[in-house]
C-alpha cells in the first residue's frame, strides 16, 4: 500500500512539475522556438541537414518538452508549426502541442527540445486541420544528422516526417511514433487576437523575426541540386545571429553550472569575461584556457560526479561549439604581430 502512495505521490509531483514547466506563454514560446532555431544551425556537421530543411513544407518547433517516466511515460510540449505556401514562403507561427506515452521510460523528469520536419504538404495540411498523430497520419524516421544525410536509404528519403529532439547540445535523431500533435487555438488567439485562420490585426514581433529568421536559414533548393543522399559535404555557416543564440545558450547552462559547484570551483569552470557582452567574440587565447579546463575535468576520473551532471555536459558542448562557431565566423586571422624587417640601407 505504501508503495503505491509513493508512486502516487510521485506521479502527481511530475505531472505538476510538467505543467510549471510548460506553462510559459505564447510569446516565451516563440521566443524558444527561435533560440532552437539557432542552436540547431550553429555547427557544421552536427545539426539538421540544410538540404532538408530546404526542402521542407512544414516544421514544427516545441521547447523544452517534458519526458516523465515511471511505470509508463508521458510527455508534452508547447511549441509552433510553420507552413510554406505554394509560393516557397512561410507562414508565420501557428501554436500547437505536443503529447504522447511511453512504456519503458526511465523513472524521473527529463526536458528536451522536439523539432519535426515535414518533407509532404499532405503531412502538414493534416496537422492544420487540427490534428496529427505520428506513425498514424504519417510515417515518422529519426532524421539524419549532418553528412549522415549522405547515408540516407530510399525508406528513409520517403519519410513524412523526420524527427529530432536535443540533449546536451546535439540535436539527435529520435523515435515520437505516437506522438498527437494539435493546433492550439486558444494560444493563438492571445498571442495574434484573432481566430487561427484568420489575419491578426498586428504581427507581434517575435513571430515576424522567428519567421524571417527561418527563410534565412532555408533557401529553396535548386531543381538541378544533387539529390540528399550524395557524398558531398553538409556544410552550415553560422550566421552572427545564429552565434548569438548559441552564446545566450551557453552563458544560461554556465549559469546553471556554476549555482551546484562550491566557491573554489567556479572561477575554474567559469566562462571569459567576453561571452557576457552580445556581439563580442573572445579571443583564442581567452577561450583555450576555459576548454582546457573543461577537458581536463572531463577526462579525469575523480571528478566522476560532477562529469555525470548535464550540467557540465551540456555547458561543455556548448563551449565547443561556440569555440568552433567564432573560429569559422572570423573575418581575420588571429595572428603575432608580423616580424621586423630589416632596414634597407
Amino acid at each position: 500500500m505504501c508503495r503505491y502512495l509513493i508512486l502516487a505521490i510521485a506521479l502527481g509531483w511530475g505531472i505538476s512539475t510538467s505543467q510549471t514547466v510548460c506553462a510559459n506563454g505564447p510569446p516565451e514560446t516563440v521566443v524558444g522556438a527561435e533560440q532552437v532555431l539557432s542552436e540547431l544551425m550553429a555547427i557544421p556537421g552536427k545539426q539538421i541537414p540544410q538540404r532538408l530543411l530546404a526542402d521542407a513544407q512544414g516544421i514544427v518547433i516545441v521547447p523544452n518538452v517534458i519526458k516523465i517516466g515511471f511505470v509508463a511515460g508521458a510527455r508534452r510540449g508547447h511549441g509552433v508549426v510553420m507552413v510554406r505556401d505554394l509560393d516557397g514562403e512561410w507562414s508565420l507561427p501557428q501554436f500547437v502541442t505536443l503529447t504522447g506515452g511511453s512504456v519503458g521510460w526511465q523513472a524521473g523528469v527529463q526536458a528536451t527540445d522536439v523539432v519535426l520536419v515535414f518533407t509532404t504538404r499532405k503531412g502538414v495540411e493534416g496537422l492544420m486541420r487540427g490534428k496529427f498523430t505520428v506513425g498514424v497520419d504519417g510515417s515518422a524516421t529519426a532524421g539524419p544528422i549532418g553528412r549522415e544525410a549522405a547515408l540516407g536509404t530510399d525508406a528513409t528519403l520517403q519519410s513524412e516526417v523526420f524527427s529530432y529532439s536535443r540533449s546536451r547540445g546535439l540535436f539527435l535523431g529520435v523515435s515520437l511514433d505516437g506522438s498527437a500533435l494539435e493546433i492550439d487555438h486558444e494560444s493563438h488567439l492571445f498571442f495574434y487576437g484573432t481566430p487561427s485562420g484568420a489575419l491578426p490585426r498586428q504581427v507581434p514581433g517575435p513571430a515576424s523575426e522567428l519567421r524571417h529568421f527561418l527563410a534565412e536559414l532555408t533557401p529553396r533548393s535548386s531543381p538541378d541540386a544533387p539529390a540528399l543522399t550524395t557524398n558531398e559535404p553538409v556544410v552550415a555557416v553560422a550566421s552572427p545571429r545564429v552565434i548569438e543564440g548559441l552564446r545566450r545558450s551557453l552563458v544560461r547552462s554556465s549559469d546553471q553550472l556554476q549555482a551546484i559547484l562550491s566557491p573554489e570551483w567556479r572561477p575554474y569552470l567559469s566562462l571569459p569575461n567576453e561571452l557576457q557582452e552580445p556581439g563580442v567574440y573572445p579571443r583564442s587565447d581567452s577561450m583555450a584556457p576555459v576548454l582546457q579546463h573543461f577537458a581536463h575535468v572531463n577526462s579525469a576520473p575523480e571528478y566522476r560526479r560532477l562529469v555525470q551532471r548535464q550540467e557540465f555536459q551540456t555547458t561543455y558542448e556548448l563551449l565547443r561549439e561556440y569555440e568552433q562557431a567564432i573560429m569559422a565566423a572570423r573575418p581575420t586571422l588571429e595572428l603575432p604581430p608580423p616580424p621586423v624587417l630589416p632596414r634597407r640601407n
